[in-house]
């Protein structure tokens, strides 16, 4: 009679052996191509994968100092202080840090488990610049079989722009544009720009390893 097997037994010493290493979660929120913060509720930083580090380097909606999470415009710090007060007392909240030229919206989580506790780290989670990070359009241009020239087109049509105004960035007839867009919905097997740019825009959201790991 063949043994009945524990298919929890088996999985435990694997799935210990990850939660017993800190750097497992690391690894994964570092592929992530939304940066995640997590911080105390009086704004130290605890811990920021690649992107939101990516974001603090740039200096322009929120910034490090003394190891502490401060807005780069001061009359806006009110708003992430508000913020990390509601996740305190277990409420969630989206709040907009603008500056010149961009916005950055950020998801403020409690990290509270099944059971409310004082002093519970709280995560930020920050939007992404674009529709699509450079890294998984590459992915779907590949995987589509897309030319360079079509990949350019699709990753302009992901910033908003129309097929006149791609035509004046790359300094060509609006025919080639519209005739690259229809090569694009032919491969993609999409009927227009709009469910174009929306196949692209429910990838995953991978792309802060880009600079480091090859495609295939």
């Amino acid at each position: 009679m063949e043994k009945a097997v524990d298919k929890g037994a088996i999985a435990a010493p694997r799935r210990d052996a990850f939660e017993s290493s800190t750097s497992g979660l690391a690894l994964i929120m570092d592929e992530l191509a939304h940066g995640v913060l997590v911080a105390s509720a009086s704004g130290q930083l605890l811990h920021a994968n690649q992107a939101a580090r990516h974001e603090l380097a740039r200096r322009q909606a929120l910034v490090l100092e003394e190891g502490h999470l401060h807005t780069a415009d001061a009359r806006q710090s009110r708003v992430l202080v508000q913020a990390l007060e509601k996740a305190e007392t277990g409420l969630r909240s989206l709040i907009a840090l603008r500056s010149p030229g961009s916005r950055l919206s950020i998801a403020v989580v409690p990290l509270r488990g099944q059971q409310s506790r004082a002093g519970a780290p709280i995560a930020l989670f920050l939007s992404r610049a674009s529709v699509c990070d450079a890294l998984m359009l590459c992915f779907f241009a590949r995987s589509h079989g897309l030319t360079p020239a079509e990949e350019q087109v699709l990753s302009i049509l992901c910033q908003g722009y129309s097929a006149p105004e791609i035509a004046a960035q790359l300094d060509v007839a609006v025919s080639t544009v519209r005739s690259h867009v229809r090569s694009l919905c032919t491969k993609t097997h999409t009927n227009g720009v709009r469910a174009l740019v929306g196949q692209v825009a429910v990838l995953p959201p991978l792309g802060a390893a880009f600079l480091q790991d090859p495609l295939h």
